[in-house]
């Protein structure tokens, strides 16, 4: 049985962590300064994604997450050092809108589970951030900043974060290729749109989403805040309306 994890290398202090076991094909990212690093999203949680961490880098290491959904903070409870944004402490805190048996019946939907693990042992990761992040807050990692963006729509305290340095953009849930998630009552498809504008004027040089293929192009950032638009101009931008396929991506409101 192929591992857990698979990790590719973006360059020599930034590697990509993923679960490609799962039907979300869910990828973290961590990012070394001098000083310390970064872990953006830390998975599922089914595997112990730390020991893979501790293989890439001896330096401190910081948990952030794109945003308070279980496939982003389920390696969280093996850093006591994470931070979290502002609109979203309450899930942290035991009011995310799903119970555990909806949580645990998607972490084995469509999943190659390790043998002999035990889906009625998962926990939602509960937990105070050691620091609460605002749009525009910047983490030094020591000769490397990485700014935070608060980019809602998927989720109330969505985050991408943006290197200026080197052009990269960590889109989270807000752009991959795939359906785009915006039906949930905790979702605002209104807020997606502002935040693809915002995201499409970035000089981004690469993309590097959360989920799926990482064969992604900054070009599909203006494409998705064109679709958006249009979708707006026709009325069709809020929930209900239903799916809509643009080929390499689509979106479900």
């Amino acid at each position: 049985m192929k591992p857990w994890f698979t990790i590719d290398q973006i360059d020599e202090k930034t590697h990509i962590i993923s679960e490609y076991r799962h039907w979300e094909e869910t990828h973290c990212y961590l990012l070394e300064g001098n000083d310390r690093a970064l872990l953006i999203d830390t998975g599922l949680g089914i595997c112990d994604i730390s020991e893979e961490v501790k293989t890439l880098t001896d330096k401190p290491v910081t948990a952030v997450a794109t945003h308070i959904h279980w496939d982003h903070i389920g390696g969280h409870r093996y850093y006591s050092d994470f931070y979290a944004h502002e609109a979203e402490l309450n899930w942290l805190a035991g009011e995310f809108p799903l119970n555990m048996q909806t949580i645990r019946g998607m972490v084995v939907d469509r999943c190659e589970l390790p043998q002999g693990y035990d889906v009625g042992t998962y926990q939602f990761f509960q937990g105070t951030p050691t620091r609460v992040l605002h749009d525009g807050d910047v983490i030094d990692l020591g000769g490397r900043e990485i700014t935070a963006l608060h980019t809602p729509g998927h989720s109330p305290g969505h985050m991408c974060f943006w290197e200026a340095a080197t052009g990269y953009l960590f889109t989270g849930d807000l752009v991959y290729k795939d359906t785009l998630f915006a039906y949930y009552p905790s979702t605002d498809p209104q807020a997606y749109l502002k935040s693809l504008e915002r995201i499409a004027a970035l000089p981004v040089r690469r993309v590097f989403p959360a989920h799926h293929t990482l064969d992604i192009q900054p070009e599909i950032l203006a494409r998705m805040r064109d679709a958006f638009r249009a979708l707006d101009a026709e009325g069709k931008l809020h929930h209900g309306s239903g799916t809509f396929d643009y080929g390499d991506w689509a979106v479900w409101l």
